[in-house]
């Protein structure tokens, strides 16, 4: 038994953390135990996990918890990078966010992260040509969520959303990776025109609380957008944006404000 959890250790440092996480919490409060064990020590990996999660959030009259398993079993094991880009999410959730002191919370009791696993099994099902059930899979999580994220959207590794209320991420959208957003954030259009008409994001953003980004525009890699603005022009990479309608109001301050975190907008 030691030698089969060192080799799976050596595959999954993530997933054996998160489980010794969960053992160590059912210690700490017994009564978690069977919501602990159903949620992550019952299932052989990460994905598996999520697929529960997934489907026991998402149930309703209208879909059941097993159909809904039945889709993220095989989307998980159709596309890797699913799980890949779930890892990426847990740590850059544990890295980023104060309130966050063990990669399990993630999986248990983060909303945004948990919407945003399910916007990648949406998209998984809309690049797949299965639109209907990806619109649904949108619904139910903007329903349970409060986060619409459209399937088409394009969303990339080591994403995360803070509080997660109130999020809308709009058809043509992209986000890159290792991007930070809080609550009440908005990448929209501006009218009923079609095609790309939705912000595209870049690597390290970091999008405070309430910031409105609309139009085809690009925000540069590394940039800070501050809670509030409305932005309307692209942004230059590695600066800092405030105000409506947003202005340049100096330089991001650091290599990448998604991982600092730093919402103080002063002197440059």
């Amino acid at each position: 038994m030691a030698e089969t959890n060192l080799r799976v250790a050596n595959v999954d440092p993530v997933w054996t953390h998160i489980r010794e996480e969960a053992r160590a919490a059912v210690g700490e409060e017994p009564l978690l135990g069977g919501f602990i064990h159903s949620g992550i020590l019952h299932h052989a990996t990460l994905e598996m996990a999520l697929a529960y999660r997934f489907s026991l959030k998402l149930a309703s009259g209208e879909m059941s918890e097993q159909l809904l398993r039945e889709i993220a079993d095989e989307a998980y094991r159709a596309e890797a990078e699913l799980g890949q880009a779930a890892r990426a999410d847990i740590v850059a959730v544990y890295d980023r966010d104060p309130a966050c002191h063990r990669f399990m919370q993630p999986i248990l009791y983060f909303k945004g992260f948990q919407a945003v696993q399910a916007y990648r099994i949406a998209h998984w099902l809309w690049v797949g040509g299965r639109r209907d059930l990806a619109y649904f899979v949108q619904t139910r999580v903007s329903e349970v969520f409060g986060v619409d994220i459209h399937p088409n959207a394009r969303i990339g590794k080591g994403i995360m959303i803070d509080h997660a209320h109130s999020i809308v991420i709009g058809e043509t959208a992209v986000v890159g990776d290792n991007v930070s957003m809080l609550h009440s954030v908005t990448l929209g259009g501006t009218g009923k025109e079609d095609g790309d008409r939705h912000p595209k994001i870049g690597n390290g953003v970091m999008i405070g609380a309430g910031a409105k980004i609309l139009g085809d525009i690009r925000v540069g890699d590394c940039s800070r957008v501050a809670a509030g603005s409305v932005v309307l022009h692209d942004v230059p990479r590695c600066s800092t944006v405030a105000g409506v309608p947003a202005r340049v109001v100096g330089e991001a301050g650091c290599e990448q404000p998604s991982l600092v975190m730093d919402q103080i907008i002063g002197e440059d």
